[in-house]
C-alpha cells in the first residue's frame, strides 16, 4: 500500500537547498498552513521541473497580479523526506490549477532481479508505487515557483569558464587547462 499526501491549493509551492555550495541538498516542499511535505531532489530535477512549467505557462494567458506573495523560503523538513522518482504534470483548465505528482524513487525496481517476465516490462497493477505527493498550484504560484528556483539553482558553485564544470572553493582541476 503506498502512502499519498494531496495539496489542493496550497499556500506555498517551493525549492530550497540546505548545505553549503557542492555539498547542498535540494528539496521541494509543499505547505497548507502547518501542515508540510518535502521531498528531495537532485538539482538538475528542480531545475527541469522550473523549465517545464515554464514552457507549460508560455501556451496560457498572463494573469493579471503579479506573483504569488507568500515566502518562498524552504522550511527544513523534520521528518525524513523520501528521495524524488518521476514527476506528472497536468494543466486542468475548469480549475485553472497545475498539478504535479511527485512519487517516490522505487530502488527496487533497479535492484530486482527476478527472472525475465515480459509481464514485468509492461506493469503490474497490483505494484506498490511508493509514496506520492500531489499539489495542486496557480499559475501564479507556478511562476513564483520557478522564478525562486532559478536563484536556488543559480546560487550554487559558478562554472569555470573553460570547462563549464563546478569550481570548487578550495580549488578546480580543469581539463581544458592541461
Amino acid at each position: 500500500m503506498s502512502d499519498s499526501v494531496e495539496f489542493e491549493h496550497v499556500d506555498v509551492f517551493t525549492t530550497g537547498a540546505l548545505g553549503a555550495p557542492g555539498r547542498r541538498t535540494f528539496y521541494l516542499q509543499a505547505r497548507v498552513g502547518n501542515r508540510v511535505a518535502s521531498v528531495r531532489c537532485e538539482k538538475q530535477q528542480a531545475a527541469a521541473i522550473a523549465q517545464y512549467l515554464r514552457r507549460a505557462l508560455a501556451h496560457l494567458p498572463i494573469i493579471e497580479g503579479g506573483r504569488f506573495p507568500e515566502s518562498m523560503a524552504l522550511t527544513p523538513p523534520d521528518d525524513e523526506p523520501f528521495v524524488l522518482g518521476s514527476v506528472g504534470l497536468e494543466f486542468r483548465k475548469e480549475s485553472d490549477l497545475f498539478t504535479l505528482v511527485l512519487r517516490e524513487f522505487d530502488t527496487e525496481d533497479v535492484s530486482d532481479d527476478d527472472d525475465d517476465d515480459d509481464d514485468d516490462l509492461f506493469g503490474d497493477d497490483d505494484v506498490d508505487e511508493g509514496r506520492t505527493v500531489r499539489v495542486s498550484i496557480t499559475r501564479n504560484q507556478a511562476l513564483a515557483f520557478c522564478d525562486h528556483t532559478d536563484k536556488i539553482v543559480a546560487a550554487g558553485r559558478p562554472d569555470c569558464e573553460y570547462c563549464k564544470r563546478p569550481v570548487d572553493p578550495d580549488g578546480h582541476f580543469c581539463p581544458r587547462m592541461n
